[in-house]
């Protein structure tokens, strides 16, 4: 077990590599070139090629492509992800710190949301298969897949807060404000696995070792979340995990839908303001969380299958 935790560590590394010189190119790429940007962010009155090469050498961008990345990795490695251009006295560590505790807030509300209500109601549908409450989770799973995020958050704020009055629209001072953004985005993570653990139960109710705790006399309730919904979830815990960066990701329209002082929130206004540095550091932020939970879970879910952990040895 050992030996393959520290394989797919090792083959991790490659990859998280790959990401961070992809996240370097792509910004490279953009035909603005960041010197003029930082320069018309600080508003200097006039522009001169002085200014931008000075500026180019501030920021190192004189330097061979290569080595610009290999200087830039080797100081994300070190904690330092540069200066922001729109605020040249704070940095792109100190802007992320400072939005990163609302978004964590805000997944993690989610993600209590995601398990509480999909994993009963996935049971549920499992149990009273083609029923009436299945039908109708169903048809309510099959509308809300399809919807996007904006639009729910619009519709939650129209119904919730305008018609009925019971939850504010924006902001981020208490609790209360909570429920509509998390909500929002949680909603189409509930549909998803209310079908995935639904359809896992189903198929596992269809194994040999459900007839024979039945021959057994073993009572049902015992059965069902003793053997089969512990089995059913095994196959579910690399996508539940999974759902924690793509909760945090995912956040970027719910906070500017509802005002949420996220990383959601800076990410855009920083494309609007082409603060490079911090577009930069939040996709790689991103792409190093989605690696990190798909190896922790995957590793967890080795651990807790005993199919997985003999085939590991």
């Amino acid at each position: 077990m050992k030996q393959y935790i520290i394989k797919r560590i090792l083959s991790a590394i490659p990859l998280l590599i790959i990401i961070s010189f992809v996240c370097f190119v792509f910004i490279n790429l953009i035909p603005s070139d960041p010197a003029e940007v930082a320069l018309r962010i600080r508003q200097v009155p006039i522009i001169t090629e002085e200014a931008v090469a000075q500026v180019r050498a501030e920021l190192g961008l004189d330097k061979p492509y290569l080595i610009r990345y290999i200087f830039w990795l080797a100081d994300c490695l070190r904690g330092d992800f540069g200066i922001s251009y729109v605020n040249p006295s704070r940095t792109v560590a100190g802007e992320l710190m400072r939005c990163l505790p609302a978004t964590l807030q805000l997944a993690g509300v989610s993600f209590v949301m995601v398990l509480v209500l999909s994993i009963p109601i996935g049971v549920l549908c499992a149990v009273y298969k083609d029923g009436v409450f299945d039908r109708i989770m169903r048809a309510i799973v099959f509308m809300t897949t399809a919807m996007p995020a904006y639009w729910v958050g619009l519709l939650l704020i129209w119904l919730v807060s305008i018609k009925l009055d019971l939850l504010p629209t924006s902001g981020s001072g208490s609790f209360k404000h909570l429920i509509l953004p998390s909500f929002t985005v949680s909603l189409s993570y509930i549909s998803t696995y209310i079908r995935l653990i639904r359809n896992n139960m189903l198929e596992n109710m269809k194994q040999d070792y459900v007839l024979y705790a039945n021959v057994r006399g073993i009572p049902n309730r015992q059965i069902l979340l003793k053997h089969i919904l512990k089995n059913s979830m095994h196959t579910c815990i690399v996508a539940i995990g999974m759902s924690i960066p793509q909760l945090i990701s995912g956040t970027i329209v719910v906070e500017n839908v509802f005002a949420w002082p996220g990383l959601g929130t800076l990410c855009i206004s920083s494309i609007f303001n082409r603060d490079y540095p911090v577009i930069q550091t939040y996709v790689l932020l991103i792409g190093v969380l989605f690696v990190g939970f798909n190896l922790l879970f995957d590793i967890l879910q080795t651990i807790s299958d005993p199919r997985l952990r003999k085939e590991s040895h």
